[in-house]
């Protein structure tokens, strides 16, 4: 049922770790292996944030985030990028409609599958940038501006958006500004032998089970407000900043390795959505404020997309994952003053 709250600080965090215990619990119900996956879509949710899902065909992408709208309940459209697809497919249309009398006729937006709380964007990678950049303000400012006139979107408004790594071939790399507004990029492996010989034995027409919605969209909203309220200290949070500092070759910060093999490092934004990821995984583990720890477990997800390797990376079998491993291991942990 519902997930209720008495109006307490206390009682808050109790549903939020309810909440998340629910979800992944039905999201496990329904995909098999993938636990990691799983707590980076739950982390991302609770930030508010938007992520993208990278991985080879057949990985169940688009059946976990199906499985996580179904049970959330929320409000909910699947767009298929293609190369043909325009932005008002994707935000909506004015179309010249009569009235009642048929005597005048007025223009009339049709809203897009834009106007949703959860948005997968299948294959984002498929359609050209102006199609693309039709998410960039509705991500960013939770609007849509159509023939000078702009519309509100509901919150929370959460997009994630899957990309295919194999095919290069007819795809359109997403644009770093666009890039940098993903909190999360999620990289999803080839399950273990155990949990292969599960899915194997299950029907490839398998159906979603119907669930019961965990929370509403406006109970939520809650949860992403409670996240922004988490105290986080000082050292942390140095440490947060000193992590993306390092990743610019151009930073007095940056040793030899950043300035050899990075050609961009993470912005400003990288070190905000790493705090806030930080502070949902503390509250998901029962800790009331972030650590060191959960910086470091979400350095990837949060920073991989934002950090861009040269041609020296490239030729030596280096990327962005490399760089981040590094910086983990280089950048020493500020001491906590007492």
């Amino acid at each position: 049922m519902p997930i209720t709250d008495d109006g307490s600080p206390e009682a808050a965090v109790r549903e939020l770790r309810e909440c998340v215990d629910l979800i992944r619990d039905r999201l496990e119900g329904v995909i098999v292996g993938q636990e990691t996956t799983i707590r980076h879509l739950i982390t991302g949710l609770l930030c508010g944030g938007h992520m993208v899902m990278i991985g080879v065909p057949g990985l169940a992408k688009t059946l976990m985030v199906r499985a996580l709208a179904e049970a959330l309940g929320w409000s909910f459209r699947r767009i298929q990028f293609t190369p043909d697809l325009m932005p008002a497919d994707i935000t909506g249309t004015e179309i010249l409609q009569s009235d009642e009398s048929g005597q005048r006729r007025e223009l009339i937006f049709h809203k897009g599958p834009i106007f949703a709380n959860l948005i997968l964007a299948d294959e984002i990678n498929r359609t050209p940038p102006k199609t693309q950049a039709a998410l960039l303000e509705a991500m960013q400012e939770l609007s849509v501006t159509v023939s000078g006139k702009t519309y509100l979107l509901d919150p929370p408004f959460v997009v994630i958006a899957t990309q295919n790594p194999i095919e290069q071939e007819g795809t359109y790399p997403l644009p770093e500004a666009q890039l940098d507004r993903f909190m999360l990029s999620i990289h999803m492996d080839y399950p273990g032998r155990e949990h292969e010989q599960v899915i194997a034995a299950r029907s490839p027409r398998m159906q979603i089970p119907k669930m019961q919605p965990v929370a509403s969209a406006d109970h939520f909203a809650k949860f992403i407000n409670l996240i922004d309220a988490v105290p986080i200290s000082d050292h942390v949070l140095a440490y947060a900043v000193s992590l993306t500092m390092a990743s610019r070759p151009t930073d007095p910060s940056a040793d030899d390795f950043v300035r050899k093999y990075v050609g961009w490092g993470v912005g400003p934004r990288g070190a905000q959505h790493l705090v806030t990821a930080a502070k949902a995984t503390a509250l998901m583990d029962n800790r009331p404020s972030p650590e060191i720890r959960d910086i470091r477990e979400m350095a990837l997800p949060v920073l991989r997309h934002r950090l861009i390797a040269n041609y020296n990376a490239m030729g030596e079998g280096l990327d962005a994952k490399d760089v981040i491993e590094h910086l983990l291991q280089s950048v020493n942990e500020p001491v906590a003053v007492a």
